[in-house]
């Protein structure tokens, strides 16, 4: 399975979903979420937030989205948490940072 990025106009794609979300992280400008305010990484880490942080409601009033636009980010997001370990993900964004 190929995990392209689909941020902006990026076309990269990676063989491992861990190298997409650090190349999310780290090659991609940071987003501003739109329910609070806070500064998150655009891609998966924007959509984990969204999900795990704010209710369905406050994320369609606060971005114009549509109930299939909210379930197309779940979805995204239970993809991504099947196939990968987020704790390697973690430890290589934390080590990048040092």
């Amino acid at each position: 399975m190929h995990w392209a990025c689909g941020i902006a106009e990026c076309e990269q794609q990676f063989d491992r979903i861990e190298d997409l979300i650090v190349h999310q992280t780290e090659a991609h400008e940071r987003t501003e979420c739109q329910v609070c305010g806070a500064i998150v990484p655009d891609g998966y880490l924007a959509i984990r937030h969204a999900c795990e942080e704010h209710s369905r409601a406050q994320y369609v009033r606060a971005y114009g989205a549509s109930a299939e636009d909210v379930r197309i980010r779940e979805e995204a997001k239970e993809l991504v948490e099947e196939h990968a370990d987020l704790e390697e993900v973690a430890t290589r964004i934390e080590g990048a940072g040092d």
